[in-house]
């Protein structure tokens, strides 16, 4: 059988989710599907592409609205005879759009929406969603696909498709992070993963750090990644005299290995796609305490694979993390349920349910 052609479409510069995802992604159709990927010149994906071998097109990027990258979308599609383009980020989305309505491409796109957001209102959005070319929208939850309907002419656009982690990754505790951050085992450690990004809420992470390090001087708090707020959110922890109390431990490619460090994970978004990052405490059977922002209840349920609280609620959040700290028996149940949820949420299965989307496409 003639494979399918398949070019994915990723801008992002630095490495987050939506790469990882898109990494899964190529390495569990690798076998199945003939791909290539257009990147950002001198991104974190290129150098991952270019790692692992395979196909990739490097292209410098201008704006939000490049029209050579456009251009070599269509071209790579003629010469390659591509079958479907997958868009993975919004200005994927917009040159892959205007490949067709400038160059003339004809292969169909599917596009990964995974923020937590309406589509705009402008004219370029409401045409670039609704345009004949797109045949699928892939949303990464139930919550952002009920979003996204908001500003979508033909609801059977959308499809969701839940975001994926690697199981086998993830190990029990080795106190590989402990060691070198100097924490004793009889430190009680709270952590979090996610990019130090606005939607992420590191400010109410910080008060309540504040509030529960008042109460115990016996917590200490990781934050386990880079982002565009760094500066502000460390600024913010000196003000609220957490110098000694919070560690900004940076990006890190361990995170499997390192998270069951943790004793506890609290994310407190204000929007959220999903939040992979949950699914990786889930696997590392780390117990969560989260804010119900965007598709977050589908993965915490609350009382039974974690703590939910409302967005901005520092004292609930407190409260949950306290009565965590103090009941191990309960944070143990949560932990278990957890870790069956996060068999749910296997990248195979991600990628089994988006490849289905692609045969649907093209009807085979």
């Amino acid at each position: 059988m003639v494979k399918m052609k398949v070019l994915h479409v990723s801008t992002a510069k630095s490495w987050r989710g939506g790469e990882q995802q898109l990494a899964y992604l190529m390495e569990e159709l690798d076998a199945t599907v003939d791909q290539w990927v257009v990147c950002a010149a001198n991104s974190s994906f290129e150098e991952y592409v270019k790692g692992k071998g395979f196909n990739y097109f490097s292209q410098s990027k201008s704006s939000g609205f490049d029209i050579p990258f456009a251009k070599r979308i269509a071209k790579i599609c003629k010469e390659r005879e591509i079958d479907i383009v997958h868009t993975h980020d919004s200005h994927a989305h917009t040159f892959a759009f205007l490949s067709v309505q400038l160059f003339g491409n004809k292969s169909p796109i599917v596009v990964s929406r995974r923020v937590d957001f309406p589509v705009k209102k402008g004219w370029l959005s409401k045409l670039k969603y609704n345009h004949s070319s797109i045949k699928k929208i892939v949303c990464v939850s139930n919550a952002i696909q009920e979003i996204t309907k908001q500003g979508i002419t033909d609801h059977t656009k959308l499809a969701v498709v839940h975001s994926g982690i690697d199981l086998s990754k993830f190990s029990p505790r080795i106190g590989l992070l402990r060691k070198e951050l100097a924490i004793s085992d009889s430190t009680f450690l709270i952590g979090n993963t996610s990019a130090l990004a606005d939607h992420k809420d590191y400010f109410t992470f910080l008060e309540v750090a504040k509030k529960l390090s008042d109460e115990d001087q016996h917590v200490r708090f990781v934050i386990l990644g880079k982002g565009p707020l760094e500066n502000e959110i460390k600024a913010r922890a000196k003000e609220l005299k957490l110098d000694n109390k919070v560690i900004f431990a940076g990006f890190r490619d361990d995170i499997p290995i390192i998270l069951a460090d943790l004793d506890l994970f609290l994310i407190t978004s204000k929007t959220e796609g999903l939040g992979t990052s949950i699914i990786d405490a889930f696997a590392a059977k780390v117990p969560v305490v989260a804010t119900a922002a965007g598709g977050i209840p589908e993965l915490v349920e609350n009382e039974i694979t974690g703590l939910l609280n409302p967005v901005y609620g520092i004292d609930k959040l407190v409260e949950s993390v306290l009565r965590l700290k103090s009941n191990a028996s309960l944070a143990k149940e949560i932990s278990a349920n957890a870790y069956e949820k996060a068999k749910l949420f296997d990248k195979k299965l991600t990628a089994e349910k988006t490849y289905s989307i692609y045969r649907s496409i093209l009807k085979i």
